[in-house]
């Protein structure tokens, strides 16, 4: 069949005066086809009629394929059972295709463009590697930069907004910059409220971008292509990086995550016709610089060392000088180290344990020398406090340090504040109901004083009548 730019020549030339025999002769063509075209007089070609086999049965094929769960296969294996119709399978899928059974037009893919230094992604994917010996589920962090393709990833047990501030800090110093927005999904670790362009961050992640000198911004809900660029190196994460690979811990794994990115940006790839090294070179002068000096990332937490010299973090349990014990220390977090200060000063610091089985630190320094005495602690000065006050707060005091266990401390800083409080009579009546009926819960002998100042001191006197008034002249 004669093309429709061919038909068109044909009756372009007939309206110029030429004839038949002189038209075919030009364009090669036979005399009929050209008589032909100049019969329909159309340039556009006729359609093709042509019957097909399976449209005289497209209600049993709708019926099928729904009963079949959309499986063609079985589609055709039914039809041929039951004798409706012969026809091969390609003849049936050609017909499901052209009458849009089970089958939905493709889409048009988009691309979208970033200059230098005006876009990074970031995203989290899970994945199982071996490490420690055993096949473990570890959440996969990547940043890319979305002009140069530069990629950075790592691996954590978990991904909290403590582990995303260490990534991206990590992630920052790798790209030696940031670029002006960071695109993200929206997980609840970044975004307080909204999605797409209403997305609100969480004003501590906003705060931390801002010292980084970036801004977040996440794409609209159901467009995954939107972060395409961060997305794809998943997939290769998977299927090479972590293919044959062992790591003995977090730390290895990550070491190795650092060198396999500098060994792929350095590779050419042929859509971008360079490697992202290259194109970073490039995208660097725009990229957005860093702060001379960034703090540390860590997460605070609040402790008192116990009766045994120890504090316990994330399920972990690590050792502080035994001079500390009944004190409060203040614990900050790192990536990898646990650091305990009493106030301004640093008085331990443990290697992380990232592990599901619980273990415990110890550094010798911090226990006392072989063979020297166990060295006197000198009582809180609530426990002075208390001893002083004398019965029934002393005996009290001294039943309630021996059943609370190491959180004793905190119980009797509770106590003395009660002490200080509460009037001093319903608070001894409470106290020695308490240790009569051996109740030592301390939310339950606040109630018990409450209850007692409430029958005691808040009773509303009955008013009498006024003297003054005469009696009624009634009755």
């Amino acid at each position: 069949m004669l093309d429709q730019t061919i038909r068109q020549t044909i009756l372009t030339l007939r309206n110029a005066g030429h004839g038949t025999r002189a038209i075919a002769k030009a364009l090669n063509i036979s005399r009929g086809a050209v008589k032909t075209v100049l019969a329909d007089g159309r340039a556009p070609p006729p359609p093709m009629e042509r019957a097909e086999k399976a449209e005289s049965h497209r209600d049993e094929v709708l019926a099928l394929y729904a009963e079949c769960k959309g499986n063609l296969v079985r589609v055709h294996e039914e039809l041929a059972a039951r004798g409706l119709v012969t026809l091969s399978y390609p003849a049936l899928t050609a017909f499901c295709r052209k009458h849009g059974i089970g089958h939905e037009p493709a889409k048009p893919a988009g691309k979208y463009y970033f200059e230098p230094g005006q876009e990074m992604q970031h995203d989290t994917s899970p994945h199982d590697a071996d490490i420690g010996g055993a096949l473990r589920r570890v959440q996969t962090a990547s940043l890319v930069l979305c002009y140069s393709h530069r990629l950075f990833f790592q691996f954590y047990p978990r991904f909290t907004r403590f582990e995303c501030k260490v990534f991206l800090h990590e992630g920052a110093q790798y790209h030696d910059g940031t670029c002006e927005y960071c695109m993200v999904d929206n997980t609840h670790v970044i975004v307080l409220s909204g999605t797409g362009e209403t997305m609100v961050p969480v004003p501590e992640m906003e705060a931390f971008a801002g010292r980084l000198n970036f801004g977040f911004i996440a794409h609209e809900k159901g467009d995954a292509n939107r972060s395409a660029l961060v997305e794809r190196p998943f997939h290769h994460i998977e299927n090479n990086f972590l293919a044959g690979r062992k790591f003995t811990d977090f730390a290895d794994a990550n070491r190795q995550a650092r060198e396999w990115c500098d060994k792929v940006n350095a590779k050419f790839r042929r859509n971008l016709s360079a490697s992202p090294n290259e194109l970073y070179a490039t995208e660097r002068p725009a990229m957005r610089r860093l702060p001379l000096w960034l703090p540390e990332v860590y997460q605070l937490h609040q402790r008192i060392v116990d009766l045994e010299g120890y504090i316990h973090v994330d399920g972990h349990i690590y050792s502080v000088p035994y001079q500390l014990i009944g004190k409060s220390v203040e614990v900050r977090e790192t990536k990898d180290q646990i650091r305990v200060f009493v106030g301004p000063r640093e008085v331990a610091v443990h290697n992380k344990v990232i592990a599901t089985i619980k273990q415990r630190r110890t550094l010798v320094e911090h226990r006392p020398p072989r063979g020297q005495q166990a060295v006197h602690i000198a009582p809180l000065p609530e426990e002075r406090e208390l001893a002083a006050a004398g019965a029934p707060f002393a005996d009290y005091a001294v039943t309630l340090k021996k059943r609370v266990g190491l959180r004793w401390p905190v119980a009797l800083r509770r106590l003395a504040q009660m002490r200080r409080d509460y009037p001093a009579a319903p608070l001894a009546a409470a106290i020695e109901a308490a240790t009569h009926y051996g109740l030592y819960d301390l939310d339950r002998l606040e109630r018990m004083i409450l209850r007692n100042i409430a029958t005691g001191y808040f009773i509303v006197p009955v008013e009498d009548d006024d003297p003054d008034q005469e009696p009624s002249d009634e009755g």
